[in-house]
Order: structure tokens, then sequence, then C-alpha cells
């Protein structure tokens, strides 16, 4: 019986925070070391192009998430772990799909039917207004990511469900014309998934500058910590863990055992300040020993580029054929003599 083939895209646009650690990160790194599966993990550096023009960002992000990938312990002896760039029979299948992809169907795109909306209610008369086609065909370029390797599963968020049945109407539209070449993918949906509140109560994203960075050292992960809005109860009165920020990130790094005690902890009406050292030491804790790996990683950059450069020697033994099959099937090939 054959491996399912299992792929993750990780978009390089910022620095791992614990909401990613927590939501993303965990779950995959104990995923590539399951080898009842085959797991693909790239570095989507050409989808970063589309919403960040920062070229010393996308740099320094491919590095940040590389390193964090790498010092979490993912398996690159099972997994693939490769950057998107670096396998440029990605981008020559883009086009093809591109070729057989209705204009309608990325008309439809959950990413571009928003931008749209967005110019109508700013009360712009041109829809498209500062649309770029990066961001409107970008479920092409998914599609690729995901067919070039007949992924079977793909884990995703419910906002991206959306992309993997594009990347099935896509593939299906392919092999109808030129015949069976793609596995059409599923999407893995995880409901238990966790979902980390930021510094400001909101959920932690990057787009609200209310994260926690991963790897912060000692002293300002604690001065993060400090920053998270409570409310203004005083210690000794009774509070509620639901809703709760710091309750919230420390069931995330806890045990079972561990987050009652801090539950009855809470209705005992323990102190915020004390509830933020107790947050902070735990992970600190949990954290330390990847975070020394993180930091010999960064200063050793030509180890991670040894790391991604052997992921896609692996990914091209696969792609280079695959692309070469399919060039003969659209009727691009060598004329024989």
């Amino acid at each position: 019986m054959s491996k399912a083939i299992v792929l993750t895209g990780i978009t390089t646009t910022g620095t791992p925070h614990l909401g990613n650690y927590v939501g993303a990160i965990r779950p995959a790194i104990a995923a590539s070391k399951d080898l009842n599966a085959q797991p693909f993990y790239f570095l989507a550096d050409y989808h970063a192009l589309i919403k960040c023009q920062e070229p010393e960002r996308v740099r320094r992000s491919s590095l940040e998430i590389a390193a964090t990938w790498l010092a979490l312990g993912l398996d690159t002896n099972n997994a693939v772990f490769y950057r998107q760039s670096d396998v440029p029979e990605i981008l020559e299948l883009t086009w093809m799909l591109t070729c057989v992809t209705a204009k309608g169907l990325m008309n439809r795109s959950h990413a571009y039917k928003a931008a749209v909306a967005d110019n109508e209610q700013g009360g712009e008369q041109d829809p498209d207004k500062g649309i770029t086609m990066g961001l409107f065909s970008y479920p092409i370029l998914m599609a690729a990511d995901i067919l070039m390797f007949n992924a079977n599963k793909v884990p995703v968020g419910r906002d991206q469900v959306q992309h993997i049945e594009m990347a099935r109407d896509i593939g299906g539209r392919f092999n109808h014309i030129y015949g069976e070449h793609f596995t059409l993918p599923e999407a893995v949906l995880d409901e238990k998934g966790a979902t980390l509140l930021g510094l400001d109560g909101r959920k932690m994203s990057k787009s609200y500058n209310n994260t926690i960075p991963l790897f912060e050292p000692e002293k300002k992960l604690r001065k993060l910590i400090n920053k998270i809005k409570t409310n203004s109860l005083e210690p000794g009165e009774p509070k509620e863990t639901e809703g709760c920020t710091l309750f919230s990130i420390y069931q995330s790094f806890a045990t079972a055992e561990e987050v009652e005690q801090i539950r009855q902890r809470y209705a005992e009406g323990i102190g915020w300040g004390e509830m933020k050292q107790v947050l902070f030491e735990h992970i600190n804790e949990h954290i330390a020993p990847a975070r020394e790996r993180y930091d010999a990683l960064m200063e050793k950059p030509d180890h991670i580029e040894e790391q991604l450069l052997e992921g896609a020697r692996k990914a091209r033994a696969i792609s280079s054929p695959f692309i070469q099959k399919l060039r003969k099937a659209v009727g691009i090939s060598r004329i024989s003599l």
C-alpha cells in the first residue's frame, strides 16, 4: 500500500509566533514523524510576493521559518522540506494549469471578492483598483503546488478549503482534456485546532500586531506576557477562565492536570501578576531547548540552506520527470527525427 502524500505550505511574510506554533507548526512537526505518510512541507516564497513587496522581509522570514521548523524537530529524513522557488517545475505547471482554468472560477475566489468588496465600500469607481494578477490567480499557483506532487491530503484552515476545491476543479479539467495525470486532493480540517488569543484579546495575528514571537529571548518574552490585557478584578476575587487570554495560552502548553490546577486557582482568585509569572515560566521552560537550537541555526544559515537544497533535490526527483510527462501530454516536446 502506497503512503498518503500530505502537503503543507508556509508563507514567508513574518516571524513565527506562539499562535503559529500551537495552531500549525506543532501538529505538523508531529505529522512529519509519521512513517505511514509522505509529508511535504515548503516555504511558499512565491506566494509571499503577492502581498509583500519587501525583499528583505521575505528573505528574513524564509530564514526564520526554516530555522524554527528545524529547531522544533522536523524529521527531514521522512519529510520533504523545500523552498517553493527551488522547484522551477511548479511555475511551469502553473502556466499549464492557467491555460485550462476558467476565469469565472477565479472570479469566485474569496480573496479576490473581498478585495473588490473593499474597493466598492471605499467608493472606488474601479472595483479592481490595486488588485494584481498575483492576487487574482494565486489559487492556480496553489493548485500547482498541490498537483505537482499529487498530494492526497492538504491540511488547511476553514478559510482555505475553497482553494483545495479549486485545485480539484483545475486538476479535474486538465485530466479531462489531457488524460489522467493528477490525483485530486482532499482538504483535511482540524476542527480541534487551537487558536490563541493575542496581547489585545483578539486572535493572535501579525495583521493585528498583537503576537508573541515564538523564540523571543527571556526578557522580551516576560515583557510581552506582562503586556497581555486583563480585566480589573483584584487578587482574591474569583475569575473566569472563559475568554481569558492568559488561560487560553497556558492551556495550549500545559497538561490536562496542570490546566485543572490553574482552573482551581482562578476560582480561588489568583492575581493577574501572579498568573502572568506562571505563564511566563511555563512557556519559557517549554520552548527553551528549541530556542537554543534556533539561535544556533540562525548563526549558521549555511546549514539551513543545505537542508532546504537537499529537500529541493528530493522534490525535483519527482517534479522533473513529471513535468516532462506533462509537457508531452500537452504537446510540448522535442520533434522526433
